[in-house]
């Protein structure tokens, strides 16, 4: 009796332990969220995803620009966070800043890139001093339309006083005070430079008078990722600069059949010219020099003077040295089919301004000694002709209007 009394209490006491430990397991089950309770009993430490929480969440894909990135601790403390921005095959890494509590670390600038990769390494200490490691990785949208704005002048370039900066967009700008925002012109020496809009896709700047000559002017252009309309994002992260060279501009006097060219004020030469005839006058006003070509073609077709067989009223393949001043066709050019006579007497042009040259151009006729002393960015004014003043978006004739007007062509307000 006493053998088997001996054998009932030792298993009374495993029956015992064993509820004792499974009455502990129940208890423990109701613990913290942050590992649960029996990995604490055991001393494993919480995972890393319950410790460290990271936005967007590990693996999501098509994250949108103005979707959050952040990484956090529910308790405990950070000690380092890493993100790193894979974009177009470059690895740049995402600055930003750990709270005074450590509980957060949030980029230094808003807003996720578009077609990107990001990836998060981030340590925490937590709340018991065990520390946890987290990586994870999420990409944002991928859009399908962008658009781009084509820049003038050309980057690294040397241009007269008269230049204007000119972006042409490739898509409507529906967003333009966003667009606006995401384009930086500056200049040293400093200068106040304003944006004005002409419709939806051109936006120009310019300072309130001409460039002074030595002037370096950059234009910063930070579109990549800004919606410029629903659906529809900028591709470019990119800066251009160019040069202001010296001050030339020259006054075409319609009436006289005359141009004045002046370089810093001083006069260089008096030139004969021929200007718009009659009943196909040249524009009044300002107008800057374009585009510079040594020889190049001119059919009247294509600006609407026409025959009525649908030919253009004349076709010259060769004409010389061609400056041109507007978007709508006016040029300063060479001319050697008309007589000698005209030139300084008479106004014989389709609207163009022109001055005596050869075939082939040369560089003693009075219009090669011009094209030889001008600049993309000179000025030309015409004045006293029988015509309309041209229009500030023909062109870079934005120095048609007035700084008051000007300044507010601009989108933010």
């Amino acid at each position: 009796m006493r053998h088997v009394q001996g054998r009932a209490r030792r298993a009374g006491a495993v029956l015992a332990a064993v509820l004792t430990w499974a009455g502990l397991l129940a208890g423990a089950a109701g613990c913290t969220s942050d590992g649960g309770g029996v990995d604490r009993m055991l001393g494993k430490p919480p995972a890393p995803e319950d410790v460290i929480r990271v936005l967007p969440d590990d693996g999501t894909k098509g994250a949108l620009p103005d979707d959050r990135l952040l990484v956090r601790v529910l308790s405990g403390r950070l000690e380092s966070v890493k993100v790193v921005k894979s974009q177009d095959a470059q690895e740049t890494p995402v600055p930003g800043r750990i709270s005074e509590d450590g509980r957060r670390w949030e980029p230094h600038e808003s807003g996720l890139a578009l077609a990107a990769e990001y990836t998060v390494d981030a340590v925490a200490l937590d709340g018991h001093g065990r520390r946890s490691a987290r990586h994870t990785t999420f990409t944002t949208y991928v859009p399908e339309e962008r658009f781009i704005g084509y820049v003038t002048p050309e980057n690294r370039s040397t241009v007269g006083t008269g230049m204007i900066v000119s972006l042409r967009f490739n898509r409507e700008i529906e967003n333009r005070a966003a667009v606006e925002r995401a384009v930086r012109v500056t200049a040293e020496p400093a200068v106040e430079i304003r944006p004005h809009w002409f419709g939806t896709a051109r936006l120009d700047f310019r300072p309130e008078q001409y460039w002074k000559p030595g002037t370096r002017v950059t234009v910063a252009l930070r579109l990549r990722d800004v919606e410029g309309a629903p659906g529809v994002y900028g591709l470019q992260y990119k800066t251009y600069s160019f040069t202001v060279g010296r001050h030339q501009i020259s006054v075409v006097d319609a009436a006289r059949h005359t141009m004045q060219v002046r370089r810093a004020g001083e006069l260089l030469a008096t030139v004969p010219v021929t200007a718009g005839a009659p009943k196909t006058t040249t524009y009044n006003g300002k107008m800057v020099v374009t585009e510079m070509l040594e020889l190049t073609r001119m059919n009247g077709a294509t600006v609407g003077f026409k025959k009525k067989n649908g030919k253009g009223e004349y076709d010259i393949p060769d004409v010389p040295h061609a400056m041109r001043l507007t978007d709508s066709g006016t040029f300063l050019h060479g001319n050697y089919w008309a007589h000698t006579s005209v030139f300084g007497r008479s106004n014989v042009s389709h609207g163009c301004v022109g001055l005596r040259d050869v075939k082939g151009g040369g560089s003693q006729t009075p219009a090669g000694w011009f094209f030889d002393r001008s600049l993309i960015g000179d000025v030309v004014e015409v004045v006293h002709s029988n015509d309309k003043k041209v229009a500030p978006d023909n062109g870079l004739g934005g120095w048609n209007m007035g700084w008051k007007e000007w300044k507010a062509g601009s989108a933010v307000k």
